[in-house]
């Protein structure tokens, strides 16, 4: 069994993206790298904050009263600005996540037995399967998106207009109209908006695979605690030896706990941004579909695909979270149920009064938060589709 080949296949695509991008947390790199800013990091930011962000601030100040040009800068900035957090909260916390990463490589490597690492690689080939599909509706906007502005891009120059636009317009402190600086701007803030599809699907990939490794943890833990309250029930082993695998089982289960903590505090604030983003997301992806359609506005296909693309990518951004979170709260929760569940009955009052302190530390779940204003569950995927809902229906209606 290779530990760092298991660790590669679980996290094969957010790796290599986040390495591109200059934040992969390597448990194989040294202490001092990580003190270090990384020139494709820095690279990254720039673009992102000079290319894309401050334009998409600037043209909403410019949008004047209309409403629905608003929606869609707004609507621009929000997807970006998510991005931005997810970047920079996880090259902040590099040092803390890269601890992190030393672990769950330490969980390949010491893992007993074929059926605990089969149930790592069940939960890795699931987060697997979820990332995959994050990466295809990435793309697919990805896509979209890139023909969209070289389409108007093309058009820009063989028509040879006065006043060239760029995908974000910005007044640069050089001439954008002269060639080839026109060309370079707008190549630029093309790639800036694929970073921004790059980072989002790395970072929520990253961050799923994590929270999917530490319910497949708590899944073994419960395997071993019922094997455990089974030997000493067939007197297979003494009573001081269960006392000593009980406490060795206490002890992982309390570093299985610190390690969703780390998630947790890592990304905690950033996804409370991001669920407020995403709700408005929501909201005026769909407002701007719905008023193309009702106004019965001209617009091209490859726009109308890209709106609608754009708008699946944000829900599956939110249910790849909730989908996450809700297992790991479900598994956290079973490890008391598990207790509950062996063969206690047949154990000395003394011994089985010892499992308590696991039922004890499971009635507390673990938990993925947006800031200390929500958990991560399928139940908030549902009423943050109902807000959105209920605030495109407001905008309906001051539109009317």
């Amino acid at each position: 069994m290779n530990a760092k080949k298991d660790l590669n296949y679980a996290f094969a695509l957010s790796r290599r993206w986040l390495w591109l991008l200059g934040v992969w947390p390597d448990p194989n790199a040294s202490v001092s790298n990580f003190h270090r800013l990384n020139m494709r990091f820095i690279i990254v930011m720039c673009i992102l904050s000079f290319y894309v962000i401050m334009p998409q601030l600037r043209n909403i100040i410019c949008a004047g009263g209309n409403i629905g040009r608003i929606v869609e800068c707004i609507a621009s900035v929000n997807f970006s600005f998510m991005a931005l957090s997810k970047l920079y909260v996880t090259w902040y916390h590099n040092e803390t996540l890269r601890t992190l990463m030393t672990s769950v490589l330490t969980d390949w490597m010491t893992s007993r037995n074929s059926r605990e690492r089969n149930t790592m690689l069940k939960f890795a080939k699931s987060g697997r399967n979820l990332s995959f599909q994050c990466y295809i509706y990435g793309t697919i906007l990805f896509m979209f998106y890139i023909l969209l502005n070289l389409q108007r891009m093309y058009q820009n120059i063989m028509l040879q207009q006065q006043q060239r636009k760029l995908v974000y317009h910005f007044n640069y402190p050089y001439n954008v109209q002269k060639r080839p600086n026109y060309e370079i701007t707008y190549l630029i803030q093309i790639s800036g908006g694929t970073y921004l599809a790059v980072i989002n699907c790395s970072v929520d990939s990253f961050i799923l695979i994590l929270l999917l490794h530490m319910c497949a943890q708590l899944i073994n833990l419960r395997v071993a605690l019922n094997d455990l309250v089974n030997d000493l029930a067939n007197h297979s082993i003494s009573s001081s030896k269960f006392k000593e695998c009980l406490a060795a089982i206490a002890m992982r289960h309390e570093h299985i706990i610190r390690n969703v903590k780390m998630i947790n505090d890592c990304y905690s604030t950033v996804l409370l941004i991001y669920v407020l983003t995403a709700t408005f997301q929501i909201c005026f992806e769909t407002f701007q579909v719905f008023t193309i359609i009702t106004d019965h506005l001209e617009i091209s296909a490859l726009k109308m695909f890209f709106l609608l693309s754009y708008a699946t990518f944000v829900i599956m951004q939110l249910y790849l979270y909730c989908h996450s979170a809700e297992k790991l709260l479900t598994e956290s929760v079973g490890m008391a149920y598990g207790a509950y569940e062996c063969k206690w009955y047949e154990l000395s009052p003394n011994d089985a009064k010892n499992l308590m302190f696991i039922v004890y530390r499971s009635k507390i779940p673990l938990q993925l938060t947006a800031g200390k204003f929500g958990t991560f569950s399928m139940e908030m995927f549902i009423m943050t589709m109902k807000t959105a809902m209920g605030y495109l229906s407001a905008m309906l209606a001051m539109r009317n």
